[in-house]
């Protein structure tokens, strides 16, 4: 998996912004995408990084990068928990749910709406967006906003600005590890 995809894709996740980005990555083989995967894992570990196959599908792989402290932090959040528990998620463990978020994107093409949650997006607004069904939000940036605008449009901002800046610092030589920071 080439780094630069990785900067692109999950700067805010590395820089210790968000919880967790997700992004399409094609391997040549399941070998390939083992071992590529166990590499970033090797690597960036020690900064309190995870990336997992979520799901294949096309030729794609689905690859989830997170941290799994601020993971388990976000679905103890009172209104992620009920979100979960009325999305069909029996247990708050952070490994029980990932299998179930994966066990539901491998069954339907379609995400799951509670994959927000897994993002580190506001429990409100992934609550209204399963409410409104994607319509009649305030605003469009990372995601649909149902509650503060204000305060999403400065999160959409900072992590543009953090993708910029990342990008910029490989392009002079950063390694992927260099620019995560531990969290």
């Amino acid at each position: 998996m080439p780094e630069e995809m990785l900067v692109r894709h999950c700067a805010p996740t590395l820089m210790g912004l968000k919880t967790g980005n997700m992004f399409s990555c094609r391997f040549e083989t399941k070998e390939e995408e083992h071992r590529s995967l166990k590499e970033i894992n090797c690597r960036l570990s020690e900064k309190g990084l995870r990336a997992i196959p979520l799901r294949h599908l096309n030729g794609s792989t689905l690859v989830y990068l997170y941290r799994p402290s601020r993971l388990r932090n976000d679905l103890i959040n009172e209104q992620a928990v009920r979100i979960l528990r009325e999305m069909g998620y029996r247990k708050e463990s952070v490994n029980l749910c990932l299998a179930e978020l994966m066990k539901k994107l491998r069954k339907n093409e379609e995400f799951p709406h509670e994959i927000g949650l897994f993002l580190g997006y506001p429990p409100e607004d992934v609550c209204g967006f399963i409410k409104h069904k994607g319509s009649g939000c305030k605003c469009v940036g990372c995601w649909k906003v149902y509650g503060d605008a204000a305060k999403a449009q400065m999160t959409f901002e900072k992590y543009k600005r953090c993708t910029e800046i990342c990008c910029s610092l490989m392009s002079k030589g950063y390694s992927v590890e260099r620019l995560a920071v531990s969290c």
